[in-house]
């Protein structure tokens, strides 16, 4: 993926995550180069950014809609830098429970594609009921 303006058309996911029953926050800021201009907790801007990324640490997800195929949870990690498979949720180790909308997921979650409106919860380490949706601001 390259670093680039955003696109005019775009929409939300969100993403839980959650380490021995903790949740594990989600940084603002994650595909987006500096410069980043913020607001607090908020990143307003950057140099340029990537086709998933994050503005603020509530884990909703920023997606560009482009032609197919449909971006992964893999990918975002990728971005953030950060590991994601069966048994890594980050910098935490052990089987990783993966749910989408609420209901399990069986294949490897970096495989999750980030579909409009997905709400994804990944678990390592203890189980906390899964959100079935999210409730998005306007214009995602």
């Amino acid at each position: 993926m390259r670093c680039r303006r955003p696109a005019a058309t775009r929409y939300g996911i969100h993403l839980e995550l959650y380490a021995n029953r903790l949740v594990v926050p989600i940084p603002a800021g994650i595909g987006v180069a500096p410069p980043q201009q913020r607001r607090g907790a908020y990143v307003l801007s950057g140099a340029c950014v990537y086709p998933i990324r994050t503005r603020e640490p509530t884990g909703v997800t920023i997606v560009d809609r482009a032609a197919p195929p449909v971006p992964t949870l893999g990918a975002l990690f990728a971005i953030w830098g950060q590991p994601l498979s069966r048994t890594r949720l980050a910098r935490f180790r052990g089987r990783v429970a993966a749910f989408l909308g609420g209901t399990r997921w069986h294949g490897a979650p970096e495989r999750i594609p980030l579909t409009r409106h997905a709400e994804i919860v990944l678990q390592v380490g203890g189980a906390v009921p899964p959100h079935r949706a999210y409730l998005f601001p306007p214009g995602l």
